[in-house]
């Protein structure tokens, strides 16, 4: 085990409604994608590089957890999210996705595994994403679990396959929502297998790097890339049209249209986009005491701006944005609400750091 300093206090600010500073919890961490809060107070961190790892309140870092699978880590492939099961107190479950596969066929999948002290046991597999490609981006590969137990997780269009977004009976490009154990909950849109994939949720998607629920209200958020502009927060409903690549305010990388459609009928329209794109990348809805004044606002990193956007979030509706965070001066990968109150971000590279914002 390494052990790596506790650093406070790295960065002091005044946003427009709250004083915080910032505190690195652990630095030297290779592409750190996705935090998971333990019941002690401790971290598991999953690296893109195909590792997960436990880290302390006190900066220790573990070495990575075995038990675990290869992953195909290439491009934006490797580990992506990690999640614990709404039951962990009792059956200590963790799921993870990943990218699976080789270069000639590759997707994502989910596993899942009672969590020991040093490895993973007993690991399932209970989602491959269907078709494969071959391709080495666009994967999704954010879950979230709602209150009734089931699993929603974002699988994205593998880039060269945009119009398999929205066709119904693919699972790329889409939401897709299943039991915990992988199976299909009686009350999907399209459980019978008569109007698409019984694991489809809602359908339209690209490459949604972001899903956080609202459960003062029920309400599913989901954010997800645009080409070039057309980044999208979007609310979340079973058997909707997000559109994609249909609809939507980016053209492609060339400068050509996409679509000459920015609206349709039948297409559910976004809460707010960026154009140009800022890459988000994690979700958090903030519900902590450390923070009143952001009580209910939606956090969102930003890769290519390198900083965090607050959504200034009224009876569902958007109603003001604000740039924050911007002195950690680094690529956003994930931002987290923790259940002390205070919100912790990921920086994305291969010296990544758990940062922590406090009231100042």
């Amino acid at each position: 085990m390494r052990v790596l300093l506790l650093i406070i206090a790295i960065f002091f600010a005044t946003t427009t409604n709250a004083d915080y500073k910032i505190e690195t919890v652990v630095d030297n961490l290779n592409f750190p994608w996705s935090i998971a809060f333990l019941p002690d107070g401790s971290y598991l961190v999953a690296l893109r590089v195909g590792e997960v790892r436990r880290v302390s309140n006190e900066g220790e870092v573990s070495e990575p957890l075995t038990g675990l699978p290869a992953s195909f880590v290439e491009s934006q492939g490797g580990y992506f999210d990690v999640v614990l099961d709404p039951q962990f107190d009792t059956n200590q479950i963790v799921y993870l996705s990943f990218a699976y596969g080789s270069s000639e066929s590759n997707g994502t999948r989910i596993v899942r595994g009672e969590l020991a002290a040093t490895s993973i046991e007993n690991l399932q597999t209970i989602f491959t994403v269907h078709p494969l490609k071959d391709t080495a981006v666009h994967y999704g590969g954010k879950m979230l679990f709602l209150d009734d137990g089931t699993l929603l997780m974002t699988t994205g269009d593998g880039f060269e396959y945009r119009e398999a977004a929205q066709d119904t009976f693919s699972q790329l490009g889409k939401i897709i929502r299943i039991n915990g154990d992988g199976s299909v909950p009686a009350d999907n849109p399209f459980s019978d297998g008569g109007k698409g994939d019984p694991k489809v949720w809602s359908y339209g998607h690209r490459n949604a790097q972001g899903l956080a629920l609202d459960q003062s209200t029920g309400t599913v958020y989901m954010h997800e890339h645009g080409p070039q502009g057309g980044d999208e927060l979007n609310s979340i409903l079973p058997a909707k049209n997000y559109g994609w690549p249909a609809v939507t305010q980016g053209i492609n990388y060339s400068g050509a249209y996409v679509s000459p459609l920015k609206s349709a009928p039948g297409i559910e329209e976004p809460l707010t986009f960026w154009v140009p794109s800022i890459a988000p990348s994690g979700l958090a809805i903030y519900k902590g005491a450390a923070f009143p004044e952001w009580h209910g606002d939606l956090f969102v990193g930003a890769l290519v701006d390198q900083d965090v956007r607050r959504i200034d979030m009224e009876m569902g509706k958007v109603v003001g944005e604000e740039s924050v965070f911007a002195e950690v001066g680094a690529r956003i990968r994930d931002v987290r609400c923790g259940p002390d109150g205070y919100l912790y971000i990921l920086t994305d590279s291969e010296s990544g750091k758990l940062l922590r914002v406090v009231p100042d």
